[in-house]
């Protein structure tokens, strides 16, 4: 069977998101074409599970971030990779990939751009009090933690909560939010060209609110 997407995925850690894209992969059109670490990480371990070719290199091995971009590259180009998606990758690329890859490369982040970019959010967020802590699936762009936001999702922050309890209820949100987008995009629901996201149809969503944010209680 040929497939017109073609996924890549790029973990740094336990790999749960990869996972759950992956169980999520067997009931669409996509075929997820390889797992690419730059980490000998748990998420290794998770991947041999999977009939899926398994790729990990470090960037400290390589002369340069060219030279080991370089190589990411010919790998997705071997496979036909038309789309990336990272989960806990913890590497930024340079423009090299992502002008290759532009509007192609997808990201999950543990909170609510634009607030809290970077590490550590949830102790951020319980640090500020805050009443809301969620998801962002956005694009890469050059920028950090600044590409058109394509889906959010939020949960109320109990009085008790802890940054243990909260990271487990955002990673539960991931979970499920992340898959959808996937199947979204191979499905034809979720549009995106020149960074800019439309959505067609948002049935295989959980209940949106306002401002494209979805709540999860």
């Amino acid at each position: 069977m040929k497939y017109k997407n073609n996924i890549a995925i790029f973990i740094s850690g336990k790999g749960s998101n990869m996972r759950e894209l992956i169980k999520k992969s067997l009931y669409c059109s996509a075929k997820i074409k390889l797992i690419f670490a730059n980490k000998n990480c748990y998420g290794l371990q998770v991947a041999k599970k999977y009939d899926i070719p398994i790729y990990f290199y470090e960037s400290k091995n390589f002369y340069s971030k060219f030279q080991f971009e370089k190589k990411i590259l010919k790998l997705l180009e071997k496979h036909n990779v038309n789309w990336i998606f990272l989960a806990g990758f913890m590497y930024i690329f340079s423009n090299f990939i992502i002008k290759k890859f532009k509007g192609k490369i997808i990201n999950i982040h543990p909170s609510l751009l634009p607030n809290y970019k970077g590490l550590n959010t949830h102790y951020r967020v319980l640090k500020d009090k805050q009443k809301y802590h969620g998801v962002t699936i956005h694009l890469i762009t050059e920028k950090i933690d600044e590409g058109p936001i394509i889906l959010q999702a939020k949960t109320k922050i109990n009085s008790n909560e802890n940054e243990n309890s909260l990271s487990q209820k955002v990673l539960k949100i991931e979970h499920l939010l992340y898959p959808s987008v996937m199947v979204s995009i191979v499905n034809g629901y979720l549009k995106i060209f020149n960074d800019k996201i439309s959505w067609i149809n948002k049935s295989c969503l959980p209940k949106e609110g306002k401002n494209n944010i979805i709540c999860i209680k």
